[in-house]
Formats: C-alpha cells, sequence, structure tokens
C-alpha cells in the first residue's frame, strides 16, 4: 500500500482526534475511506454523547455504513489514529473492513495485537488486514500531552480547593 496515502488520511485522522480534545474528549480520530474519498469520519465523543460506544471507531463506522446504504463496508480502509479496543476490533470484523491502517500501539487494551488480536483471529469470520506506526510518534505525542494537561488541571483543581479550606 502507498504509504504518502497512509499518511494523508492519518493526519486526516489527527485533525479529527483534535476536535476530541477541543472537546474535552481523548483525543483520537477515525476516517473510513473507499477508493480516494472518506465516506465516514468520527472522534472520540462517549462523554458528550453519554455513550459508552461513541468511539471515534464506531462513529466513522455507522457514518460509512450511512453512506453506503449497507452495514458490510466492504473495499474500505479505516484510519485512526490508535490501535482499537476489543468492541472496535469486533465492529470492524463485523462490518468486513478490508484493512486497518492505525498510528499509536495501545499496550493496555489494544485488540489488534498488542493485548489480543481481534482482527486476524482464526476463529472469527472474516480477518482485516493490518497496517501499524504510520506517524505512530505524532499520535502518541497527541495522547500523552493531552492526558499530561488533564493531570495538570487536576492538580491546579487540587490546590485551589486546598487554598480555599
Amino acid at each position: 500500500m502507498d504509504q504518502s496515502r497512509d499518511e494523508y488520511w492519518m493526519r486526516h485522522a489527527l485533525r479529527l482526534a483534535r476536535i476530541a480534545w477541543e472537546q474535552g474528549e481523548v483525543p483520537i480520530g477515525a476516517v473510513l475511506v473507499q477508493g480516494d474519498r472518506a465516506i465516514g469520519e468520527g472522534w472520540n465523543w462517549p462523554i458528550g454523547q453519554h455513550d459508552p460506544t461513541a468511539h471515534a471507531e464506531i462513529m466513522a463506522l455507522r457514518l460509512g455504513g450511512k453512506v453506503l446504504e449497507n452495514y458490510r463496508l466492504l473495499d474500505t480502509t479505516l484510519y485512526v489514529t490508535l490501535e482499537p479496543c476489543v468492541m472496535c476490533a469486533g465492529a470492524m470484523v463485523h462490518s468486513r473492513i478490508t484493512r486497518l491502517v492505525y498510528g499509536a500501539s495501545d499496550e493496555k487494551t489494544g485488540a489488534a495485537g498488542s493485548l489480543i488480536d481481534v482482527l486476524s483471529h482464526p476463529g472469527m469470520n472474516h480477518q482485516v488486514a493490518l497496517a501499524s506506526g504510520v506517524l505512530a510518534d505524532e499520535c502518541a505525542v497527541m495522547l500523552s500531552d493531552f492526558f499530561r494537561m488533564r493531570r495538570e488541571q487536576k492538580k491546579a483543581l487540587r490546590q485551589a480547593q486546598r487554598g480555599t479550606l
């Protein structure tokens, strides 16, 4: 697969992750591509939507299904800034996407090989081709910067609360 094409779409996913950040959500972005066009995109939104399934990947897959008017998302590639969790990997298998491209690995909950591998499990009725590490540093830095900012905010809040007691 063309590396410059993968990087192009991963940069798009990073822009979507920035939207999540601006909304106070964990900054993960995803874009579903068929041919040369984006047919679905999303960013993490579980807090704002009060929906534990509102992960970036799920949002992109839902939109792609509406665009194609089919729950089978054949001949598509999903680009996501972080290795998917079990829920999202399962949705990718069920939707029959062709390929997943992700940026940063998730050693704690990654279901594309880091913790477990849902996408190519021999018991699944569909396997998803995988490319990992595309713009991994940029994806990882965005996440670590976000969590550093959150820790600093919490620390400042605790200090302010102590000052008012």
